[in-house]
């Protein structure tokens, strides 16, 4: 097999032996929080603020529930605008203990469950949150109570799409449609249902190795062995002088249950 320069100058072999640590790394990895000096972001930013948007509605609800908590660095770091009765849920073994050692400090249960079957009785949040975690709307609509809304933003399905010309990316199909639809099946109203796609640079190539190896379901399978080929070749084709320029894509959507009693 002959040679394939890329990553840098480095051959194939040492290429793989080069973006090897970020594997290691990406091993290793708990919790739900990024290193921010791994990327920039070229142009705006989103135009609307998760963070406000949440902590403006946990500042008049009785009751949160946050799904998909990661390690819980999120409502940690709005915990004064939370009320007493917030509850956060982890799919991810690996980050269960994460979460519940942070969030216990400032009390906040942890529960280990699914996503898409939340245990929890009828109609007992008023705010329920989800950044990036999958849900059925059916069944948040079910523990909203009356007069009570979802926040959720959610990684769209043209996120990174230089990708697909050089993996076989999965496909999780048009959830945007299918939760807005689910949550007014469900009897929910829809307030906002905003899209936005912006572009990144990762400032080299093991960089994004690292975030390929923690997001396992977007090129399943992933392996430096494996996609070596399709690395080097994204590198030689969305390498500019800002860095490995990438295009990451979110969406917004707010629905409320309105009080009709």
């Amino acid at each position: 097999m002959s040679k394939r320069v890329g990553c840098r100058g480095l051959d194939r072999a040492e290429a793989i032996r080069s973006l090897q640590p970020y594997i290691e790394k990406a091993a290793k990895f708990s919790g739900w929080s990024f290193p921010k000096d791994s990327w920039r972001l070229l142009g705006p930013p989103l135009p609307w603020d998760y963070r406000r948007l949440v902590r403006d509605a946990a500042s008049t609800a009785n009751s949160v529930l946050d799904m998909g908590t990661g390690g819980g660095e999120f409502l940690a770091g709005i915990s004064c605008s939370l009320p007493k009765c917030t509850v956060a849920t982890e799919e991810w073994r690996v980050n269960v203990p994460v979460a519940k050692k942070r969030l216990s400090e400032i009390g906040i249960e942890t529960v280990h469950c699914q996503s898409i079957q939340l245990p929890f009785k009828g109609e007992c949040f008023d705010l329920v949150i989800n950044r990036h975690e999958e849900l059925d709307p059916k069944e948040v609509a079910r523990v909203i109570r009356r007069g009570g809304r979802v926040i959720t933003q959610q990684v769209s399905r043209d996120n990174w799409k230089e990708l697909r010309a050089y993996f076989k990316v999965a496909d999780f199909g048009n959830h945007r449609k299918r939760y807005a639809e689910g949550f007014e099946a469900a009897g929910l109203r829809i307030t906002a249902n905003l899209d936005h796609d912006y572009n990144v640079a990762y400032s080299n190539l093991g960089e994004l190795v690292f975030m390929l190896a923690v997001t396992p379901w977007t090129v399943p399978g992933f392996s430096l062995e494996r996609d070596i080929e399709g690395l080097l070749a994204l590198e030689k084709d969305c390498r500019t002088q800002n860095g490995l320029e990438l295009t990451e894509s979110r969406y917004l959507l707010i629905a409320h249950k309105d009080d009709t009693n």
